[in-house]
Formats: structure tokens, C-alpha cells, sequence
């Protein structure tokens, strides 16, 4: 892609309507723009980072079994009366809504165990049909009160989630632990898992304990106790004797933690297959409640902790699995040299198959290497007179800082596979 094609442009000033990071640098980049509090539109380089983070929690949950469908947005009242939870005492973040005509009321889906447990009733009868897991990636909308975490906790947002169907808890238990081994491959493949911990949570009105993935940030509102020996964590909410003597843990050994919360996963049990009545014949022909678990990551709140942990002073810091581009490439300078030697590069890097921006702009150099360290791409080719004339490109690694300079022969395809993360 050429940079002089963008339509959205990199900002000189912070806004001054937000105080989380990620909001900050997201915007100041040119990749999501606030339309109001907790609402902020993806634009294209955006999107190509959250395209690339949907796409690897896709693989991740097919990989164990997971169908993807896309459910409706307009929720039925009735389908929420039968679980309670249409009631704003029990969910008091609902988006409603009356029809001008009949005055008959919506809500706009906040989660979805509900309407899907109604839908698949049409599908799950015998035991035959089990185990079933189901899945979408679909926008969410929860009324926050002050929403003021940028895109990691807004009132528009998107979610994956997952939901199991068992005949039994032990065949709901080996899916639990595909499920939150998945989740360990999604954190570690988008370039959190060293900072990630499976965290003991409670239950609410599902179960005992459930379990979330809790990232280790200084912008957390959570607190979490973190047992360096074992990885394991737990949030401060559940922390006590009974909870530790259960998990075998000791209270000297905790090292307290902020952190985010960027997944959960909990058993639901016959919560709500029992108020629909979702049931199925067994191999003696009795009738079994069906054993359900849910599964849920935003990946949104992905892209704005990945943001919040690994951006620095001059910027945002991209993995390469989830980068807008795997290179920018930058060319300094009008001289037809400079023009053909870049023209040059970027056309072995497309046909190798790797993802380039290339910096065309007629800009200062310093305002490129700026706009580059803003935007996060994980490497970036420089084409100067003093390149060209050495048979050189300058490359940069974002992460590190390092500064190094390659020979034109030397790219090679092993060397580009290494930039596409291969």
C-alpha cells in the first residue's frame, strides 16, 4: 500500500478528551477514531490489525471444533424473560429499545446464551447431536457508565464468543480444557502469553470459580495474586484460606499484580438449558439436561491491551502476527535513484508475499521516521542517496532499536520469510 493513498493521516497533538494509552496512540496513529465515549470506528490500518486478531482466535477455536454463525444483534424480550435477565436489576447494562410500531421492546445483544440456546432447541435431540460448540465474532453493546479505557472497555464492541453443548460434565470438562488451552495458543501467537496468567475468578451465578486470562498491566483494574513457581493467579476478589487451600497455594508465595482482564471462560452447567428446556434422549431414551460452558475474548480490548503493554514513548509496538504490515519501507528523497532502488524493493517484497506500506509522501525525513515509530510496524527499510550509493537498505527493528544495514543481494527468501513471522 502507498502511504500517500491513506485517507486518515498521523496527528502531532494528543486528544484531549482521553487519558487510557491505547485511545491515545491509536488515535494519534490514525487507526480507530472516537465517534463518542466508548464508541471508536476501525479505520484501514486498523482494521488490518483486528482482521488479523479475529482471524487467529478463528483458527484457535475451529482448531477444537467450534462453528462460526452470526446471530442477531435485536434481542427478543420474551427469550431473555425466560432466564430473569431481562430484569435491569440483574443486568443493569442493557441497550433498549421500542419499536415505533406496536411499541414492542428490543435490547441490543450484550451476550448471547440466551437467543442461542433457543435456537439450537431445533437442533439438539438425541445424544447423537453432542457434543456441539458454536461460536461468532459480533458487535456487543453494553451501556458503561464511564466508559474511559479507550477501545479495551467500551459501550460498542466486538466479541467472540463460544459456547459448549455436552451430554455430560465430564465430556463438558475435556472441552473446558481444549477451550483454555486454545486460549493460551491465542494469547501467546498475538504476543501477550508471557505476560498472561489463567486466573481464578468467581463464578457469579454460574459456578463456584470461573476462570479469566488476566494480562499484567499498569492501566489494569484488576488486581490479581500471581504464584511465580506455578504461573497460576488469582483474583483478589476471590482471594482467601478456602480458595487457596483449594488451589494448593500459599499466600507468602503471591506476588500482587495489576492487571486486564482479556478473556474468561466459565462453566454454565444447566443455567440456562433447564429455563428452555434444551434436553436430549440418551442411549436409554431418558431425557438429560444439556451441560453448557461459555467462552469469551474481545478481541477490540486485544488490540488496545497489546497497546497498553508493549507501546513505548515514541509509539505503538505491533507482534508481527498482528501488525498492520510486516515492513515499512520509507524512501528519503525525489532522486530517480532513490525512486527506483525503492520501487524496486517494494515489488521483492510484494512477490515474496510480504505485507509492505511504502512511505512515498514527499515529507521530511524526520517527520517519516517519526510517523514509523508512531505507527508501529514491526521493521523498517529505509532508501536513502547514501543507501543507493553503498547497494544498502537501512533496516530498524521497532522492538528493539536496533539499527543494521543489509546488501540488496541479501534478500534472500529465507530473509523475507523471517519478516512475513514464518
Amino acid at each position: 500500500m502507498l502511504q500517500s493513498h491513506l485517507f486518515t493521516k498521523t496527528r502531532k497533538e494528543t486528544p484531549k478528551d482521553e487519558v487510557s494509552k491505547n485511545a491515545l496512540l491509536l488515535i494519534q496513529a490514525g487507526f480507530v477514531h472516537k465517534e463518542m465515549a466508548g464508541v471508536y470506528s476501525y479505520l484501514p490500518l486498523g482494521l488490518r490489525v483486528f482482521n488479523k486478531i479475529c482471524n487467529i482466535i478463528r483458527e484457535e477455536v475451529e482448531a477444537i471444533g467450534g462453528q462460526e454463525v452470526f446471530l442477531t444483534v435485536l434481542q427478543d424480550k420474551a427469550v431473555w424473560e425466560k432466564t430473569g435477565r431481562w430484569n435491569d436489576e440483574l443486568v443493569d447494562n442493557w441497550f433498549k429499545t421500542e419499536s415505533k410500531y406496536g411499541g414492542q421492546q428490543y435490547g441490543l445483544g450484550s451476550t448471547h446464551e440466551e437467543p442461542l440456546t433457543a435456537l439450537v432447541k431445533d437442533y439438539i435431540q438425541s445424544y447423537r447431536d453432542l457434543p456441539m460448540a458454536i461460536y461468532q465474532i459480533q458487535t456487543k453493546f453494553r451501556d458503561e457508565k464511564r466508559p474511559k479505557s479507550g477501545i479495551m472497555r467500551g459501550r460498542e464492541f466486538v466479541m467472540k464468543d463460544l459456547y459448549s453443548f455436552s451430554r455430560t460434565e465430564e465430556e463438558h470438562a475435556i472441552f473446558y480444557e481444549k477451550a483454555k488451552q486454545a486460549y493460551i495458543n491465542i494469547f501467546k501467537r498475538i504476543g501477550l502469553g508471557e505476560r498472561t496468567h489463567f486466573t481464578f475468578a468467581s463464578g457469579g451465578t454460574f459456578s463456584k470459580y470461573s476462570h479469566e486470562f488476566q494480562t499484567e498491566s499498569e492501566s489494569g483494574e484488576d488486581t490479581i495474586y500471581v504464584d511465580p513457581k506455578s504461573g497460576l493467579a488469582v483474583n483478589k476478589e476471590v482471594l482467601n484460606d478456602e480458595v487457596l487451600k483449594d488451589l494448593g497455594l500459599s499466600r507468602e508465595s503471591l506476588i500482587e499484580k495489576k492487571a486486564v482482564e482479556v478473556g474468561n471462560i466459565f462453566s454454565l452447567g444447566t443455567r440456562f438449558s433447564e429455563p428452555f428446556e434444551l434436553v436430549y434422549s440418551d442411549e436409554k431414551g431418558e431425557k438429560k439436561p444439556v451441560i453448557m460452558g461459555g467462552y469469551g475474548i474481545g478481541p477490540g480490548r486485544l488490540m488496545g491491551v497489546v497497546v497498553e503493554t508493549l507501546g513505548d514513548e515514541k509509539g505503538i509496538v505491533w507482534p508481527s502476527s498482528i501488525a498492520p504490515f510486516h515492513v515499512h519501507l520509507l524512501r528519503l528523497g525525489d532522486k530517480k535513484e532513490v525512486i527506483e532502488a525503492s520501487e524496486k524493493t517494494l515489488a521483492l517484497l510484494q512477490n515474496a508475499g510480504v505485507e509492505v506500506l511504502y512511505d512515498d509522501r514527499n515529507v521530511s525525513a524526520g517527520e517519516k521516521f517519526a510517523d514509523s515509530d508512531l505507527m508501529g510496524i514491526p521493521v523498517r527499510f529505509v532508501v536513502s542517496d547514501r543507501m543507493v550509493a553503498l547497494g544498502k537498505i537501512e533496516v530498524k527493528s521497532r522492538k528493539t532499536g536496533e539499527v543494521t544495514s543489509i546488501d540488496n543481494s541479501s534478500l534472500s527468501m529465507e530473509y523475507l520469510n523471517q519478516l512475513r513471522g514464518l
